[in-house]
């Protein structure tokens, strides 16, 4: 009798580990914590991994609002724990469908600015993107000095930009002064796969005259100084680090009748060398 009880207790035990992740690492999201490697030639100078119990208020910051920040975009940013939170050691940042502020969509937009700025080095971040059209995260720097008025001259590194809407592309940018907007030094990563299937590595590598792109480890884009032109090159200062997800808007495109709510962009990490 015992065995019999055993034996149909067994794979109930099964489900319950994979439903709170138990067998794989203790996270619903995934293994953690990911190693942080050596990188020859760099040495590991802020991370945040997001193993605590709330987002580090050392490290980020908000925007908050919802007019699009420009780019006509759907959401209002906010920095309730619906839209951001630390779960399982990960950040999440989770886009609803609600009415809200006179917009129908919320998400979050988290920044280091005024916090922790960097110069030059490899910045890299581990993260899951949703699926779905109108979905449009990114993982980005703006020049330290920027107030809301001075884009493009503060200068934007898009390091990671995806658009729901074609699931196999990631995209790398660099915006500066007459290199901005639809003139932006773009390159479309396109992959053999479902971009939203899996977490992956997102980084460049950025030196005085050159910012190099990768995906997965895998360089795929470059632009030097001398591919501005005459134009300036206003990548010798510090940038602020910037997570957010956007709903809709001029890359995001219009919302899948089907796009599912809510939605999350997870990150595993966020790391700086130099």
């Amino acid at each position: 009798m015992k065995k019999k009880y055993l034996i149909l207790l067994f794979p109930i035990l099964i489900i319950v580990s994979l439903v709170t992740g138990c067998g794989a690492g203790g996270s619903i999201f995934g293994a953690k914590p990911t190693p942080i490697p050596d990188i020859p030639g760099y040495e590991l100078i802020w991370h945040d991994e997001f193993d605590g119990k709330s987002i580090n208020e050392e490290n980020w910051t908000y925007d908050i609002g919802g007019w699009g920040w420009g780019n006509g975009e759907a959401q209002y940013y906010t920095s309730r724990e619906e839209n951001a939170r630390l779960e399982d050691g990960f950040l999440v940042i989770e886009a609803h469908q609600e009415k809200y502020e006179n917009s129908y969509y919320t998400s979050a937009r988290l920044k280091t600015q005024g916090l922790q700025e960097f110069q030059y080095g490899r910045i890299e971040a581990r993260i899951k993107v949703p699926e779905g059209q109108g979905f449009w995260p990114a993982f980005w720097m703006l020049g330290a000095g920027f107030d809301g008025n001075n884009w493009p001259d503060c200068g934007e590194i898009d390091i990671m930009e995806f658009v729901g809407r074609e699931p196999d592309l990631v995209i790398g940018t660099l915006h500066g002064p007459g290199y901005a907007g639809a003139l932006g030094l773009s390159q479309w990563n396109r992959q053999t796969f479902n971009v939203p299937d899996e977490f992956h590595t997102y980084a460049i590598e950025w030196e005085e005259d050159t910012i190099r792109w990768y995906f997965d480890g895998e360089h795929y884009f470059t632009v030097n100084r001398e591919d501005v032109g005459n134009r300036e090159w206003v990548f010798e200062q510090p940038f602020f680090i910037i997570l957010n997800l956007a709903i809709g808007g001029t890359l995001g495109g219009m919302i899948g009748l089907d796009t599912e709510f809510p939605s999350q962009l997870l990150v595993d990490y966020v790391r700086v060398y130099q």
